[in-house]
């Protein structure tokens, strides 16, 4: 009877630690400028991998548990970072402001074609186009997209050296790709990806500048004319399948 009652108790506070160690948020998230509540603002956190985001009353809840870091962004509006507290799990919900940013215009300029009206002076002037193509390779599910102008040096990087970029950027910290098998299966995250283009959650999420995650997909054999029309769940997705495609041909090798 001892025993039993000892098992009882033992299982009841690792119940209630669990609880303690995970648990959910709630928040409400506004305009700073006029406290009007945002609607659809995407809510990601960084540890557990897990997004949402707000309803029409700028309401949200999320798993979470104490130290976690929010990531919050909308467009038009500055990403902020939040940490969760103990107060916030304990006294319940928080407003979080988000401040809107300055809209600018880029200046364009745009270069006119001088003709001379010599064809072999004229040809010269016009931009090369680049059409994409995608190899198949013996032994994987799909190939890789490469374009026409050194499709020799793409198929011989795609065979013998795939994603070993990749495998730089996340090798000191192996988490990171855990991180994209998360977020590859949580639906939520998937549907707030695809709806974006500007790289921002998922820099966030894997811990990358623009200018790597961008190096990462490049180096994966992906065209250019791909990473700069890709949403941000195209963009996941490839660098899955590139990481993948590494380790089976990294098998094979060995």
């Amino acid at each position: 009877m001892k025993n039993h009652l000892l098992l009882f108790i033992c299982l009841f506070i690792s119940a209630i630690t669990m609880a303690q160690e995970l648990n959910s948020v709630i928040g409400v998230v506004v305009n700073a400028s006029n406290d009007e509540p945002l609607e659809n603002v995407n809510i990601v956190n960084l540890n557990q991998v897990k997004g949402t985001a707000t309803n029409k009353e700028g309401s949200f809840q999320i798993v979470a548990k104490v130290n976690d870091t929010l990531h919050l962004s909308y467009l038009g509006f500055k990403s902020i970072k939040v940490r969760v507290t103990n107060d916030w799990l304990k006294f319940g919900s928080s407003k979080i402001e988000l401040t809107e940013l300055a809209l600018a215009l880029e200046e364009v300029i745009v270069n006119e074609l001088k003709l001379t009206g010599y064809l072999e002076v004229d040809i010269k002037q016009v931009p090369i186009v680049n059409n994409n193509y995608r190899y198949s390779i013996s032994g994987l599910p799909s190939g890789y997209e490469a374009g026409k102008s050194s499709t020799i040096t793409k198929i011989i990087g795609s065979i013998f050296n795939p994603a070993d970029f990749l495998h730089r950027m996340f090798g000191k910290n192996p988490n990171e790709m855990r991180k994209l098998k998360k977020m590859k299966e949580d639906d939520e995250i998937r549907n707030l990806l695809a709806s974006r283009f500007d790289r921002e959650m998922l820099m966030a999420l894997l811990q990358v500048d623009r200018v790597d995650l961008d190096e990462i997909v490049s180096q994966c054999n992906y065209s250019k004319g791909f990473i700069q029309t890709a949403n941000d769940l195209q963009i996941l997705d490839a660098i899955s399948e590139c990481y993948e495609e590494y380790k089976v041909l990294n098998r094979s090798r060995k």
